[in-house]
């Protein structure tokens, strides 16, 4: 028996979302990658002092991959990821995001880049507290290159909304959402331009244990659905649902790995609440 897609696969097919249909999505690395960095350098310079935040970083990564970035305070992967979300140039090395050159273009240039591009996601889910849930995911799309209408700007914001279970949330102020559904507004904003690549820094780091989980299990089925995720974590745990680690060393990559035993969210969540019912039972006095 053919298995039906879900409601929100059926959202995220709707906004386009993903460039090949669930059934068929060509191995990621046979297709040109949407991040390329080559020799990527960043230096800052106070006076005579240097301090070297990337060295000569090489990264390729292909659509469909969901990779988590890691390291201390200082490793230099924040520098790394404001380089791959275009807030920030390079000293040196080059720079390419789905075929573009990054590392020539000006500053309302990249900005263009960054909303047709790029999605964002932040720790502290970044929500203007005087507006709705829908007109915070509206909000890219009043920055794009073309004006967009009123109404495909509202249907846009309710499939996304839709996509992360709060379209019927659309009109509650972020105050009257719990940090788990502010942070899925978040990532609905983040994929209401219908971005190549989501980047997300620190996700989860504001949410309690079943919260971050429930997130991840966002970002799982956004990339099982083609979207190409990087995510920057301190969290072992949470790492432990994306598909590839890298670990940032010195302002360079120290380790490339593909995550074995894959945590999932759904069965985790599972987990969870079996642990929950045997703790209250346990709890309960005997008759």
């Amino acid at each position: 028996m053919t298995q039906k897609p879900s409601k929100h696969t059926s959202a995220l097919r709707s906004l386009s979302l993903s460039p090949f249909p669930s059934t068929f999505r060509p191995s990621s690395l046979l297709m040109p990658p949407v991040v390329q960095l080559r020799d990527i350098r960043k230096t800052y310079r106070n006076g005579d002092l240097e301090v070297h935040a990337v060295r000569g970083v090489d990264l390729d990564i292909h659509p469909g991959e969901f990779v988590a970035v890691m390291g201390a305070s200082g490793s230099g992967k924040s520098t790394l990821m404001n380089t791959l979300g275009c807030l920030d140039q390079p000293t040196s090395g080059t720079y390419h995001l789905d075929g573009v050159d990054v590392s020539g273009l000006d500053r309302a240039e990249r900005a263009d880049l960054r909303n047709q591009k790029l999605g964002f996601v932040f720790q502290g889910f970044n929500l203007l507290a005087r507006t709705t849930a829908l007109e915070n995911v509206e909000l890219p799309m009043l920055y794009a290159p073309r004006r967009i209408p009123a109404d495909e700007m509202r249907e846009r914001a309710l499939r996304a909304l839709d996509i992360v279970g709060l379209a019927a949330r659309a009109d509650h102020l972020p105050s009257q959402l719990s940090g788990g559904q502010q942070q899925r507004v978040a990532i609905a904003r983040a994929l209401v331009n219908q971005p190549r690549v989501l980047l997300a820094d620190e996700p989860t780091g504001n949410l309690d244990s079943r919260t971050s989980i429930e997130v991840m299990g966002v970002f799982q089925r956004l990339n099982d659905e083609g979207i190409t995720i990087v995510m920057v974590t301190h969290e072992l745990d949470i790492a432990q649902y994306c598909k590839r680690n890298l670990i940032v060393r010195d302002g360079r990559i120290v380790r490339d790995d593909p995550v074995v035993n894959r945590l999932h969210a759904a069965t985790e969540l599972a987990r969870l609440d079996q642990a929950e019912t045997h703790a209250a039972i346990a709890g309960q006095p005997r008759p």
